[in-house]
């Protein structure tokens, strides 16, 4: 609406302009009885006031109009330049469009055939002669580089990649630049290379280096090269920055912390991995039960036995809370994982452990745990009692195998030799 009262605007001022100059017009030439006299000796000429001045106006329209046309024609070469310029131009684009969509379409012999061509058609193009020239030389080598990557053609790849990186192209496009560094590195990660793509990665500028495109590639590369810890770090990075579902987050983190749990190689060494991880991630059943359980492999050649035992107490203490909502794999994890320790198990560990018991009375993995408990302090019939619940309910042959053992010697205990016999012949049934 705007625009078109302006438009109507303009239109009123334009006839109101022809219409003030038709008015001077015939006040100036309608009555005018003028004339011009020019003298050339021995010659006079008398002339109209209107006519000469009607020639003069004519001159000035003949002579703009042969400047005007002497103007077109000295553009002619110009504009048939500027017009082959845009043909080239739109030539190279076409062959660029052409390439990527080959290589979408996963037609890498004719997307390599489309860039070769749109590189062909740059030769004679001076650089920064087009805007986006320089721009359209390092995606064309760069497509080329891709295809080549996808034909396993390596040196092709490497040849157009360092063409793409060049400084020149770089300079004037560093968009594009950092693109190809990024596209470097993933190739780099194809081929199993973790140093080279390293190298590609340390030459992104910081602000690039933060991208989550490349904090992905750097969570591979940490995976590609066992840095276990870096590659931890980089799974939190990208979670915080919710480039994965939560779902996804949490699976990510859980894998690498199993991973770093597994490869510590003694108490210190895991006890400080332990310490590292936020309480989120102490708290999930799985990490709680593969660190208790690496400890108890480590423990044996530790001097200080009981303090690893009590380092697996108490990572596995928040679990205690919620031992109902585990899973029954994760309780048997749990059973197994506090059973090294519970001749060094202190009182209040031990009544924790009768109260959540008693919680459950059903469950076979709480009365195997508290009947070894009570057998260690030499509770001889509790120990009974409960052993003797767990030989029903548990179905786990590892657990029952040991719970038939414990029976036996409880029975040689008592010298009830029969119950002896029978409790040793179960538990090498189960053998």
């Amino acid at each position: 609406m705007a625009g078109g009262s302006g438009g109507a605007m303009r239109s009123v001022f334009w006839l109101l302009g022809l219409a003030a100059l038709a008015v001077a017009l015939a006040l100036l030439v309608g009555h005018n009885e003028a004339t011009l006299t020019l003298f050339w000796p021995p010659y006079r000429f008398d002339a109209s006031f209107n006519f000469v001045a009607f020639c003069l106006i004519a001159g000035f329209v003949l002579v703009h109009a042969a400047l005007r046309a002497f103007a077109v024609l000295r553009e002619l070469p110009a504009q048939a330049k500027r017009w082959r310029s845009q043909q080239v131009e739109r030539s190279v684009v076409a062959a660029v469009m052409d390439a990527l969509s080959h290589q979408l379409a996963g037609r890498f012999v004719r997307a390599q055939s489309a860039a070769q061509q749109a590189l062909d058609q740059l030769r004679g193009v001076p650089q920064g002669h087009w805007p986006r020239r320089d721009q359209l030389q390092l995606l064309a080598h760069l497509l080329l580089a891709e295809a080549a990557q996808s034909l396993q053609n390596r040196e092709r790849r490497d040849e157009n990649l360092q063409a793409a990186l060049s400084p020149e192209l770089s300079k004037s496009v560093p968009e594009a630049h950092e693109g190809a560094l990024l596209r470097a590195v993933h190739w780099a990660v194809e081929d199993r290379d973790p140093d080279g793509a390293r190298a590609r990665l340390a030459e992104l500028p910081q602000g690039a280096s933060r991208r989550i495109q490349a904090l992905r590639l750097r969570l591979r590369i940490a995976r590609l090269g066992g840095a276990t810890a870096e590659a931890l770090e980089t799974a939190r990075l990208l979670a915080k920055h919710r480039a994965f579902s939560p779902d996804a987050s949490r699976s990510i983190v859980r894998g690498l912390a199993l991973d770093a749990l597994r490869e510590a190689h003694d108490l210190a060494q895991l006890d400080a991995f332990w310490g590292s991880l936020d309480a989120t991630e102490r708290a999930m059943p799985e990490l709680a039960l593969a660190a208790a359980r690496r400890a108890n492999q480590l423990v044996a050649n530790e001097p200080d036995r009981e303090g690893g035992h009590v380092r697996v107490r108490s990572w596995l203490e928040p679990l205690w809370t919620g031992f109902e909502a585990l899973e029954p794999a994760q309780q048997r994890l749990l059973v197994l994982a506090l059973e090294p320790g519970l001749a060094g198990m202190d009182a209040a560990g031990l009544a924790r452990l009768e109260h959540v018991q008693r919680q459950s009375p059903q469950n076979g993995y709480l009365q195997y745990l508290a009947g070894q408990a009570c057998m260690q302090r030499q509770l001889w019939g509790k120990a009974a009692q409960l052993l003797g619940m767990a030989s029903h309910s548990l179905s786990d042959p590892a657990l029952l195998r040991r719970t038939w053992r414990a029976l036996a010697l409880l029975a040689e205990e008592r010298e009830d030799d029969v119950a002896a016999r029978a409790a040793w012949k179960q538990a090498a049934q189960l053998d």
